[in-house]
């Protein structure tokens, strides 16, 4: 079964977020459950996670279709102790968040090398990282999203991806989120079926569908291999609907979270309503 929905608001608490995705139509979301572009943040409060609980169960959605997303701030491969003991301790902070609202999943970027490291040595440090953080939480998966290679990011290639996944001592509560803009634009091509083939064969080869935890449906602004993120509508971008139309129906892509993050969060009803219509079509 396909699982689409798209990252909505938590404006006014926690709670609020099951009740935007329900009103879009949605069989899946993403939230923030802290200010993405700030380091601290209030504890949640029992009434809050509470309510959380109650307000997703009425949704209909299941708990393994919400897919979280850390703080922006966040650096796992940071080549400085003080960035990387802060980052750090807040993914720490963000996945205990998502233990309290009984989530199973948390997105997050790798981090980036700032010219000061190898990205060896950077992945090794996020490896490091998610090592730290799995021992001391329970029951959240780390799941990395692949980036579109801007400035000095991680995540850019597979084999980046498959790096830190080999350095990670818990393979069970190890993930990957692949973004579909971010895969185009760092230089894999999705236009056409044979493009989406190859890429999701490579993908396979190189990390393995059984890692797959979630995708986020995007169709991008900048060309293939622009290494830029800019997410567009779906269908009006470079990538195009023959991607979507594929996903739709393969199987490979069933039972994960799938979240639009594009432009305009007003069509995101009509884009979830699209997409189910591309199945079986």
């Amino acid at each position: 079964m396909k699982y689409v929905g798209a990252h909505v608001s938590a404006a006014g608490g926690v709670e609020n977020a099951p009740l935007n995705a329900r009103a879009i139509g949605a069989r899946a979301f993403a939230l923030f459950t802290k200010n993405q572009r700030q380091w601290s943040a209030a504890a949640l409060s029992a009434a809050s996670i509470e309510a959380f609980r109650h307000n997703l169960a009425e949704s209909g959605i299941p708990p393994e279709q919400v897919l979280p997303h850390d703080s922006y701030l966040i650096n796992l491969g940071h080549p400085e102790q003080a960035g990387l003991d802060k980052s750090r301790a807040a993914f720490l902070d963000e996945m205990q968040r998502c233990e309290q609202l009984g989530l199973k999943l948390l997105n997050f970027h790798p981090g980036a090398h700032l010219n000061k490291l190898t990205e060896e040595e950077s992945l090794d440090r996020v490896a490091e990282s998610i090592n730290r953080v799995l021992d001391q939480t329970r029951g959240v998966t780390a799941v990395i999203e692949n980036t579109a290679g801007q400035g000095t990011t991680l995540g850019y290639k597979f084999e980046h991806l498959a790096h830190i996944i080999h350095k990670v001592e818990d393979k069970s509560r190890i993930g990957v989120c692949l973004d579909t803009c971010h895969t185009f634009t760092s230089g894999y091509d999705l236009r056409t079926t044979a493009d989406c083939d190859q890429t999701f064969q490579r993908f396979n080869e190189i990390v393995g569908f059984q890692y797959l935890r979630g995708m986020h449906l995007n169709d991008s602004i900048p060309e293939l291999g622009s290494r830029v993120d800019r997410h567009e509508n779906i269908g009006q971008g470079k990538i195009g609907l023959e991607l979507f139309l594929y996903i739709m129906n393969d199987d490979r892509f069933n039972d994960i979270p799938m979240v639009l993050e594009t432009r305009n969060s007003e069509l995101w009803a009509e884009e979830i309503a699209m997409l189910y219509d591309m199945e079986h079509s």
